[in-house]
C-alpha cells in the first residue's frame, strides 16, 4: 500500500506499518506466543457476537463520555501499555502521549517505555488520565522506585501486570533473534536526572546497573508473586488505585475484589503469553458477572473496529484499550498517525452507536448484542476420576 493513500481503517494502518517497519521490529510487535491461537482468537472471536439494533431512535446527538475510577473521560477508548514505542517512530511514547491527550481518554504507560514517564506525562493535559503499568521484581526496591517516580510525576493509578511470571515463547522473536537496537534506552530504569536532562544523553552512554536489570525481565521477575504477598505489599507502599491486568476468570476477579483492587483489565497480553487461553471478549462476560458493582472491568485485545468496542461495552466493559493499532499509527505518521488510529476507532464507535439506536455509552447494554451459546464447558476438579460419577458442570461459555 502506498503511503499516499490515507488509511481508512485499522487494517490499512496495519498494512502500512508492516511495509515501513524493519522486519525484526514488526515481528516483535506482531507476534503472539507459540501457534498464535489466542492472538488470532482475540480478533476473530468478535465475529461470533452479533448486534441487535433498534430503529426510530433520536440519535442526532451522541455522547461517548463515561467515567473511569470516578473521573470523566471523553471516550471509553484508551491506550494500552506496550513496550518500546521508539521501535515504531523516533519520538516514541512522547508522540503517543500527545495523541492520547488530544483524543481525551486514558494512556497506560509501559514500564518498558523508551521515553521516561516524566517526559510522557509532560506531553498531556488535565483532561487525560495517565496510569503506570508495573511489574513486580524479585528485587522489589526496583518496583518501588518506579512507583515513587510515577506518584511524583502525577500518574493517577497503577496497572499491575500479573500474567507474566515468565515470558511466553514467541516464535517470531526466536527466529529473528530479536534484540532491541542498542540506541534505544529503557528510560524508566535510568537516573531521572540523566533521562530528563535538557542536554540529551548520547547513545553510547554506559548503561547503569538498574537499566541492565530492567533489560533482563525474564531473569528478574518475581515468580513467587501472589495475591497475598503482592497486592498487600503494593498497597503498603502506595495510595494510588491498583488495577490488575491479565484477569481472565471469575475466580480471580473475586480475589481482586477481596484484596481491595480498584479495577481489573481482562487481558491475555495480546496473545503473547499463554497460547490456548480464551479470547478476551469471550472471557469478559464471566469477569463482569463476578465483578457486579464492586469493581470496574476494562478489556484489551483484538479490537480492530469501532463495533468491537461497542460489543465489549455491551458485555459490560467500562472501557477498552488498544495497543497494536496505536503502534501501527505511530509507524505510519508519528503522533499524527496515533491520533488517526484512535480517531478511526472513535468514529466507527459513534457510527455503530447511531446505527444501533444508542445515544450514549450508558445506553449500551447486553440487549444490543447476540451472544454465542455453549461454545465451551468447564467441569469441577476431579469430576472424571470417580467411576460412574456425575461430572459437575462449573461453567458454559
Amino acid at each position: 500500500m502506498s503511503l499516499a493513500n490515507e488509511p481508512v481503517c485499522i487494517k490499512d494502518l496495519e498494512a502500512i506499518a508492516k511495509n515501513v517497519m524493519p522486519s525484526g521490529a514488526w515481528g516483535y510487535y506482531d507476534s503472539g506466543s507459540h501457534d498464535e491461537q489466542t492472538k488470532n482468537d482475540n480478533i476473530n472471536a468478535f465475529d461470533s457476537y452479533r448486534l441487535h439494533p433498534r430503529m426510530l431512535r433520536d440519535v442526532s446527538k451522541l455522547n461517548t463520555q463515561t467515567t473511569v475510577l470516578g473521573k470523566p473521560v471523553r471516550t471509553p477508548l484508551g491506550v494500552a501499555p506496550c513496550a518500546l514505542h521508539k521501535l515504531a517512530h523516533a519520538e516514541g511514547e512522547a508522540a503517543t502521549s500527545r495523541a492520547a491527550s488530544k483524543h481525551g481518554s486514558i494512556m497506560i504507560l509501559s514500564t518498558y517505555s523508551t521515553t521516561s514517564m516524566e517526559k510522557v506525562i509532560a506531553q498531556g493535559n488535565s483532561d487525560t488520565q495517565y496510569w503506570m503499568q508495573l511489574y513486580v521484581y524479585r528485587e522489589r526496591s526496583v518496583s518501588q522506585e518506579i512507583v515513587r517516580r510515577a506518584e511524583k510525576a502525577g500518574f493517577s493509578a497503577l496497572v499491575l501486570t500479573v500474567d507474566a511470571p515468565v515470558l511466553g515463547k514467541r516464535l517470531s522473536d526466536a527466529r529473528n533473534r530479536f534484540n532491541p537496537p542498542p540506541h534505544l534506552r529503557l528510560e524508566n530504569f535510568m537516573d531521572p536526572e540523566v533521562a530528563n536532562a535538557t542536554d540529551e544523553y548520547t547513545p553510547d552512554l554506559a548503561r547503569s546497573k538498574k537499566e541492565t536489570f530492567g533489560a533482563t525481565f525474564g531473569a528478574n521477575g518475581d515468580q513467587s508473586l501472589s495475591w497475598e504477598n503482592g497486592i498487600k505489599w503494593l498497597k503498603s507502599i502506595t495510595k494510588l488505585p491498583i488495577i490488575v491486568k491479565g484477569i481472565m476468570t471469575a475466580e480471580d476477579t473475586q480475589l481482586a475484589i477481596a484484596h481491595g483492587c480498584a479495577g481489573v483489565i481482562v487481558s491475555n497480553h495480546g496473545g503473547r503469553q499463554l497460547d490456548g487461553a480464551l479470547s478476551t471478549i469471550d472471557a469478559l462476560p464471566q469477569v463482569v458477572e463476578a465483578a457486579g458493582d464492586k469493581i470496574e472491568v476494562y478489556m484489551d485485545g483484538g479490537i480492530r473496529r469501532g463495533s468491537d468496542i461497542f460489543k465489549a461495552l455491551a458485555l459490560g466493559a467500562r472501557a477498552v484499550f488498544v495497543a497494536r493499532p496505536v503502534l501501527w499509527g505511530l509507524a505510519y505518521k508519528g503522533g499524527e498517525g496515533v491520533f488517526h488510529a484512535l480517531d478511526i476507532l472513535q468514529k466507527e464507535l459513534e457510527l455503530t452507536m447511531m446505527l444501533s439506536g444508542t445515544r450514549s455509552v450508558g445506553e449500551i447494554d447486553e440487549s444490543y448484542i447476540y451472544q454465542p451459546v455453549n461454545r465451551w464447558v468447564r467441569y469441577a476438579p476431579g469430576s472424571r476420576k470417580a467411576a460412574g460419577a456425575q461430572k459437575r458442570l462449573l461453567a458454559k461459555l
